[in-house]
């Protein structure tokens, strides 16, 4: 039987591996190890790379154990699914994967200027009311930036062809270089960036893939200079919201 939550947050005040500061947390606060991760916790000089709404923490771990040459952050607000990949990792004694439990949106007081090189979004909610929570909107770009270094690399795996979409859009509006874009990951020519974006797969990947859903994914850079502009085109809503589940929206497309 698998423990409960709060058996599982007890845990989390305990692992060596995770920090957690939600935005109530914050407020007035700065996080004592911002632009010195590498110093204080990691103690190398490898680069970093976040998975931002990182849910169990599965493909942070996975990607530790594949790449032992850079260090890797799962990022995500709840604890409870967070704890999977911690305790795995401490089982495991990966060394270069930590956890950090905050919101995304405040994710700019953690990190230095330049400290991160690469994120990952996988698999992030698509967000479709609200363009402000869409982690590829302006609003979540602009706070890469403070710590994202200049063409700094982002990772979107998804099976949302409404947050691809809307990615497309905005790459293509803002002018950010595109290194590859693949609307079907696991029936792409094979090339060195779709097998590293296919080795590793998510229970819920698997599900989807299950179901037929094809997997997308992109991987563009993201300069430091320029003012980044929101698309304005209408794009058709997802025909479910997630697995097992039916989209919220009576609408057809959104913005």
């Amino acid at each position: 039987m698998s423990k409960g939550k709060l058996a599982k947050f007890a845990d989390l005040d305990t692992y060596e591996n995770v920090f957690q500061y939600p935005y109530h947390a914050m407020e007035n606060v700065e996080f004592a190890m911002r632009g010195h991760w590498n110093e204080q916790y990691f103690h190398n000089d490898h680069p970093i790379v976040l998975e931002l709404g990182c849910g169990k923490g599965e493909y942070a771990v996975e990607l530790a154990k594949q790449h032992p040459d850079k260090n890797f952050i799962g990022v995500d607000i709840k604890g409870a699914r967070l704890w999977t990949g911690a305790t795995l990792a401490l089982r495991e004694s990966l060394k270069n994967v930590a956890f950090l439990r905050t919101n995304i949106e405040i994710i700019d007081r953690f990190f230095g200027p330049g400290e991160v090189s690469e994120l990952w979004l996988t698999f992030s909610d698509p967000q479709m009311k609200n363009p402000r929570k869409r982690l590829t909107s302006t609003f979540f770009l602009e706070r890469y930036r403070h710590f994202l270094t200049d063409g700094g690399i982002i990772h979107l795996k998804t099976d949302s062809n409404f947050l691809f979409t809307y990615t497309t859009y905005m790459v293509e509006k803002n002018g950010l270089p595109l290194d590859i874009r693949t609307e079907d990951l696991y029936h792409a020519p094979c090339t060195a960036d779709i097998a590293e974006a296919s080795a590793i797969q998510t229970y819920y990947e698997q599900m989807w893939l299950a179901r037929g859903l094809n997997i997308r994914y992109m991987k563009f850079r993201l300069p430091h200079e320029g003012q980044l502009q929101e698309p304005d085109i209408e794009i058709e809503l997802d025909d479910y919201r997630s697995y097992h589940r039916t989209k919220r929206s009576s609408l057809e497309t959104r913005k």
